[in-house]
């Protein structure tokens, strides 16, 4: 018997199917909605005699291979694997040397070695007695750190990369995984000039939700100036993105079933010290804003999330952005807030007392009202610019709910809070959808799209902007001059200002955009510096993968759309100047701004 028809023997295709998707009997069939196209009705069919499963809506269909393929992103090699493992099925050596054959296999195979490697050398080496040390400084137990596979490699340059060579792996692929850099002019037979990524630091693997080891993250133990900084993440490579891994999931995802709920905090030592304090459907994202992958595998276990961020407006502009997209998902967000005083984060909240951490989660905001709470505060509805300020703020994320009677519900309460009407309201997000409609560029996937601002906008020119400053601080090579045509006083946000305006000056002088130095320069400006790290998030969520000719061409578009709302924002402002020189009698300015408007004409 093939090893292919072992594996659908041991596995049911209806339970296999339904790890990912609510499925219902139906007759001799089971049913669900269709997790690879947006439906309301189920057409998604499964038949557990012939172990095979077809959607009606959108034509895929095949056996548990094509749909583990479809639903991971995986060749057949990678889906043979993870499901021979699943059903423990022992592969024959045919298909065996298939499965090694690939290179992302091999790479989940080393980066496996190395978690054992940096975890047998964390607990049996004298050389790792201070890391022991830091880590029950910290409040880890020995089953938490040997449950989470924490390790250690001390400060040397290129331990691991000769130890893993000698276990048999090539030099190519210890480069691929990320684990070892090479240096100009390196020569693989001496082994000279390859070097350790992570050195002298405190190691935490991090596995996708099948189990696999895709990266690792690395905590300096001691800081110094060639540290590099206090944390460092494995780099892209063919298994890991961190845009799609969810940390801690792998662990959680029975929990999260169990209980109809996600805990989602920042930090990889919050989720450890969540677990081991008893609380486990807690996970984090790997330093992004929660993303359209993720949310899309969260929602595989529940839609309902609690979620505890940084209250700094960095962190609450990144939480925005993935808050906007779990809406948009369908999913029920709350938000969890850390009284005053109680700590910084969950694990230092847990270490002062841990039922207060409890009691937050237990009790967490419904994020609309959280939106409305923080809307409100320190405004005067009385002030026609407050309200405004207001509506805008809020309209910004009830735009976000995709259900009728709840998006009504949140408009008839801004509207009475605001003693406004609500169809003027209705207008104005009217509005608003079609600002957001005239941002997305072609029909992309939502990921590539222009779909969400990071800070609020008082025009659609600091929107614009925005945006493209964004691109070009991730592809500093297509900056150019058509990207810096307007004047800085144009622009009504301040941080979005300043950073147009620095970005501007040194294109001007260098020819370039040296993101480096604008952030040197940033560095006594603690807005600007927020700024800037705000907009390279964005970007690293929207252009991560386009390729450098579709960014461009998104780019010239973008520049052709503030060209227009500039000159239309310019001549408003001029008309107004117009009327008040005419109204003085002033001659002389009328004749200069008459002139000023003809060159807009």
């Amino acid at each position: 018997m093939s090893d292919t028809q072992q594996i659908k023997d041991k596995l049911d295709v209806v339970d296999l199917i339904g790890e990912y998707i609510q499925l219902k009997p139906a007759g001799s069939n089971h049913k669900g909605l269709c997790p690879f196209h947006n439906e309301k009705s189920p057409s998604f069919m499964v038949n557990r005699e012939r172990a095979s499963w077809h959607c009606f809506g959108c034509a895929k269909g095949g056996d548990i291979f094509t749909f583990v393929e479809e639903m991971e992103g995986m060749e057949f090699r990678e889906a043979l694997k993870y499901l021979a493992q699943k059903a423990g099925v022992t592969l024959t050596s045919t298909f065996q040397q298939e499965v090694s054959g690939n290179q992302k296999n091999r790479i989940k195979d080393i980066n496996l070695a190395t978690a054992r490697f940096f975890h047998n050398f964390l607990l049996q080496i004298q050389a790792s007695k201070s890391a022991r040390e830091y880590l029950q400084h910290r409040g880890l137990t020995d089953d938490t750190i040997s449950t989470w596979q924490v390790g250690f490699i001390p400060d040397q340059w290129d331990l691991l990369t000769k130890y893993l060579f000698k276990k048999g792996f090539s030099i190519d692929d210890l480069i691929a995984s990320g684990l070892t850099i090479k240096r100009d002019g390196a020569d693989t037979q001496s082994m000279r000039g390859f070097y350790d990524r992570f050195r002298g630091r405190i190691m935490f693997p991090i596995w996708d939700v099948h189990d696999a080891v895709v990266g690792f993250t690395g905590r300096v133990l001691v800081e110094t100036e060639h540290s590099g900084g206090k944390y460092v993440n494995t780099p892209q490579t063919s298994v890991y993105d961190k845009s799609r891994v969810i940390f801690g999931l792998n662990k959680a995802k029975r929990e999260i079933k169990t209980k109809d709920q996600t805990v989602m905090v920042e930090g990889q030592m919050d989720v450890i010290a969540c677990h081991q304090a008893g609380m486990t459907n807690v996970v984090a994202t790997s330093g992004t804003a929660l993303t359209e992958h993720q949310i899309k595998l969260l929602t595989r276990y529940s839609k309902n999330i609690c979620m505890a961020f940084d209250a700094d407006d960095a962190g609450i502009a990144a939480a925005r952005r993935g808050i906007a997209l779990a809406l948009q998902a369908g999913m029920n967000v709350r938000v969890i807030q850390i009284p005053d005083g109680a700590g910084k984060d969950p694990d230092e909240v847990l270490k002062k007392n841990k039922q207060i951490w409890f009691d937050a989660v237990e009790h967490a905001t419904d994020v609309m009202q959280w939106y409305f709470d923080r809307a409100f505060l320190n405004r005067d509805i009385t002030d026609p610019k407050d309200k405004q300020s207001i509506a805008n703020e809020l309209l910004q994320e009830i735009k976000n709910i995709p259900y009728a009677v709840e998006q009504d519900h949140w408009m008839q309460e801004l509207s009475g809070r605001l003693r406004t009407s609500i169809e003027v309201l209705r207008e104005n997000l009217k509005q608003l959808r079609q600002e957001q409609k005239d941002l997305k560029i072609g029909k992309k996937p939502l990921e590539n799209q222009v779909t969400q601002i990071i800070t609020l906008k008082k025009t659609r020119l600091d929107a614009l902007t925005e945006r493209i400053l964004s691109i070009i601080v991730k592809f500093p090579i297509l900056a150019s001059v058509d990207a810096f045509f307007i004047s800085s006083q144009a622009l009504s946000t301040g941080i979005v200002s300043d950073l147009y305006e620095m970005l501007k000056k040194q294109y001007t002088q260098n020819k370039v955009v040296d993101i480096d130095a604008i952030r040197a320069f940033c560095a006594t400006s603690e807005n600007s510096e927020n700024g800037i790290d705000v907009l390279l998030m964005e970007a690293e969520k929207d252009f991560a993968n386009l390729k450098e000719e579709d960014t461009r061409k998104e780019l010239t578009t973008l520049i052709t759309l503030s060209k227009e709302a500039y000159i239309k924002q310019e001549r408003t402002r001029l008309q107004e100047l117009v009327k008040e020189a005419e109204k003085v009698g002033d001659n002389n300015q009328l004749m200069s701004l008459l002139l000023q408007l003809k060159k807009l004409a």
